[in-house]
């Protein structure tokens, strides 16, 4: 397996494309580029030479982080390509942080995929100490 992960590469069409082929449905590029423009950090997998992960954080870049669109073409799950976005991420969030902080990071799981997050030490909500997640979604007009 050559896997490559590049940082800051991934374009609004490889978004799309990546996004689609997981099966959610189509966003404006325009709003795809401003995501990516406002964002904080993102990377694009390649598994010999072809564009098939990505993943994004967004947050503060101090106290919080959040993992964002977290995606695998699906007949290169279970490969270890998500693991290594993931991995690649955190590793970022570590070298920028400043020394002597706790941060923290989030994400929303897609449904089934707890276990992939927990393997990686994340933290299912709700649980006892922390309160559910939530998500309310705007229509703009």
């Amino acid at each position: 397996m050559t896997l490559v992960i590049e940082e800051n590469t991934l374009t609004a069409e490889q978004f799309q494309s990546i996004r689609e082929a997981t099966g959610r449905k189509p966003l404006p590029i325009s709003q795809i580029r401003s995501a990516l423009d406002f964002g904080l950090f993102r990377v694009l997998a390649k598994y010999n030479g072809r564009p098939v992960g990505m993943g994004r954080l967004v947050g503060d870049g101090s106290m919080y982080w959040y993992i964002q669109d977290l995606f695998v073409i699906p007949e290169y799950q279970g490969q270890g390509i998500g693991k290594a976005i993931v991995e690649y991420l955190i590793r970022h969030i570590n070298i920028t942080s400043p020394s002597g902080i706790t941060t923290t990071v989030g994400l929303f799981s897609a449904i089934g995929k707890d276990g992939f997050y927990e393997k990686l030490g994340f933290t299912a909500r709700p649980s006892e100490v922390y309160g559910a997640g939530m998500i309310k979604h705007l229509d703009i007009k």
